[in-house]
């Protein structure tokens, strides 16, 4: 393997104060993959051959016998810079570098690049990024959410160990950035991006709004009001909003319904209720 080499007289003595920290440092930086700068590679517990990373070891079974490294299961390291197979554990036992600035011995997680902000979560048993001062562990969600977000989101059981509704790669654990939506679900940031860029602003698991639609249901309004209906289409639907759940009676129109409850033009066609008292009714269909 690549990378600087220690003399074995340097392995043989034994370096005290700064110089064991200098020691520590070597190649910080310098090596590592695409996925993270760090100073060793992992020997992969299920076929015993070595890869930068978990990551690189699923990419690379991802078209054949495809297999994935559960972290914890991690046994055996080998350092890049003197090529030493040894047990996990943050420095070398052979040429006393850190192989990673950041270590975790729970997940067997190693990185340089600590300007990331890594720590451990116990409750959701997996390094995170970011800072743990700007992040809090929602129990009923399932994973960290952001601070802003404490007492500020809708809880779904789990929300976070689902599939993105978009791309279905696993949330819990991904590399990407992940958005709450209004509803609680989440998805990836990029995906939401790319969803928003087709004209998506629905949650593609519940249909509620993902995105503050004041402005565009006022131009809807303005669009409604110009646009007048001839005589023959106008006559009152039953809608029933994505939003609010609740069931409205409203003028036809071929532009959209506007909800009576919440002002949402987030709304699909229902049959007219038995009890009329508002509780929406099991016949829906596409909103106009």
């Amino acid at each position: 393997m690549g990378g600087t080499h220690f003399a074995d007289d340097d392995l043989a003595h034994e370096a005290t104060g700064d110089g064991d920290v200098g020691r520590r440092d070597v190649g910080k930086m310098e090596h590592g993959c695409e996925h993270y700068r760090r100073r060793c590679k992992i020997v992969a517990p299920c076929c015993k051959e070595v890869f930068p990373c978990r990551h690189c070891h699923n990419d690379a079974t991802a078209l054949g016998d495809r297999h994935n490294i559960c972290r914890q299961d991690v046994e055996k390291v080998v350092c890049v810079l003197c090529d030493t197979e040894q047990p996990v554990s943050q420095v070398c036992v052979r040429c006393g570098v850190n192989m990673g600035e950041y270590f975790c011995d729970v997940c067997k997680f190693y990185d340089d690049d600590t300007e990331k902000g890594q720590y451990h979560c116990h409750d959701c048993g997996i390094c995170r990024v970011g800072g743990k001062e700007n992040y809090f562990h929602c129990a009923k969600c399932g994973s960290c959410y952001a601070v802003a977000l404490r007492d500020n989101h809708q809880c779904v059981e789990d929300s976070m160990r689902q599939n993105c509704p978009i791309c279905y790669e696993y949330l819990f654990d991904s590399l990407k950035g992940t958005r709450v939506l209004n509803c609680g679900h989440t998805m990836h940031m990029d995906c939401f991006a790319e969803m928003v860029d087709h004209n998506k602003y629905t949650c593609p698991i519940c249909s509620k709004t993902a995105l503050d639609m004041t402005v565009h249901w006022g131009m809807l309004d303005q669009e409604i009001e110009a646009t007048i209906m001839p005589p023959v289409y106008r006559y009152k639907v039953w809608v029933l909003c994505n939003d609010c759940n609740k069931v409205s009676e409203v003028d036809f129109h071929v532009i959209g319904h506007k909800c009576s409850h919440c002002n949402s033009y987030n709304t699909r066609s229902t049959s007219r209720p038995a009890d009329l008292s508002g509780s929406s009714s099991p016949l829906t269909t596409d909103s106009s």
